[in-house]
């Protein structure tokens, strides 16, 4: 019996310890190891064949002096991971050049750095930036967009505030990649590029996604009070400015475009639980439902039915009104009759 146990000790300690390490380390090694191809691949594989060989060596004599070694060279990894800073400066592409900066006067919010782009394609488009400010005393409403790029489980999400003239920013949180560089949701868990925060407004990104690249794009309007909306604004803009200075990386599971939104809501006073669907991001609605964050009058089903804007944005491609044409018809909580 004493065998036994012995013997699943170890088996828990390979699967649960030994191996994930063995396998981060390796995908840490070909990801970032400087050095050509065929360097970044030995190095892994001799990482990998280490971990390997360390639990074939737990079930011996020589498993104490296996994990020693084992744990000394994921030690020396390490202190290496730690040496790899976020670039300030990069041949970034056009789209993600400039990190939108803000100041604070009062009610007065100025942004620096909006993107207001004319998509044509991917690759053609009319650059445009631009300073702008908005009356935080006038802001109104913020809702949710969800652009689904990978099946119904991966979205990105975009942040909009909309104000009482009608006019909206939208936030984005995005990889900054250099005009070489690919978006790839494996190597931006492993210090691949740095983040960015791009305020836009909805003809850019969210026509953009609708329109250009021909996404499932979702709208949700969320139940939030002005107040809370003009404090999670606030930190968009504290944030943005603060990533100018000092640059951050992008990691596809921790600092993603969900998981960071609800980092700043919850540093901006929302109360928001960490929740897998906050990762697995396409299944947000049913999180936002849960927590009674959009319209709950209607069953979840019909309610992301109703969210569905991609026609309307299509149908509304260069109308100045693109804004208030994608809401017709998407429920929202500000329509409902009182209670």
């Amino acid at each position: 019996m004493a065998r036994f146990a012995s013997a699943l000790l170890w088996i828990v300690i390979s699967l649960l310890a030994v191996l994930p390490i063995a396998a981060w380390g390796a995908a840490a090694l070909w990801f970032r190891f400087p050095a050509p191809e065929w360097g970044r691949a030995t190095a892994a594989g001799l990482f990998l064949v280490l971990g390997l060989g360390t639990i074939v060596l737990l079930f011996g004599r020589r498993r104490w002096s296996a994990l020693a070694v084992f744990a000394l060279a994921f030690a020396a990894l390490l202190v290496w991971w730690s040496t790899i800073r976020p670039p300030a400066d990069g041949d970034w592409a056009p789209d993600v050049a400039r990190q939108t900066t803000g100041t604070i006067d009062g009610d007065i919010l100025t942004l620096s750095d909006v993107r207001d782009f004319e998509w044509r394609s991917d690759s053609d488009f009319a650059e445009r930036w631009s300073k702008r400010s908005y009356d935080l005393s006038k802001l109104k409403t913020l809702d949710l967009f969800l652009a689904y790029w990978a099946g119904p489980e991966m979205a990105h999400v975009i942040m909009s505030f909309g104000f009482e003239d009608g006019d909206h920013i939208a936030w984005s949180v995005e990889v900054r990649r250099e005009k070489s560089g690919e978006f790839s949701p494996i190597a931006d868990a492993f210090k691949s590029h740095t983040l960015i925060y791009l305020a836009t407004t909805e003809r850019d990104s969210v026509r953009l996604r609708s329109n250009v690249r021909g996404e499932d794009v979702r709208l949700y309007r969320l139940n939030t009070p002005p107040e809370q909306a003009r404090a999670l604004l606030t930190q968009y803009a504290v944030e943005a400015t603060g990533l100018a200075a000092e640059p951050k990386f992008y990691n596809s599971i921790t600092a993603n475009c969900a998981t960071v939104v609800f980092k700043i809501m919850r540093a901006a006073g929302g109360t928001f639980p960490f929740d897998w669907r906050l990762v697995v991001n396409g299944f947000l609605p049913g999180y936002l439902y849960d927590h009674r964050v959009v319209v709950t009058t209607i069953p979840l089903a019909e309610l992301m039915e109703r969210a569905a804007i991609s026609e309307k944005a299509k149908a509304a491609d260069q109308s100045p009104d693109f804004s208030q044409a994608i809401r017709v018809g998407v429920p929202s909580p500000w329509d409902q009759p009182p209670k």
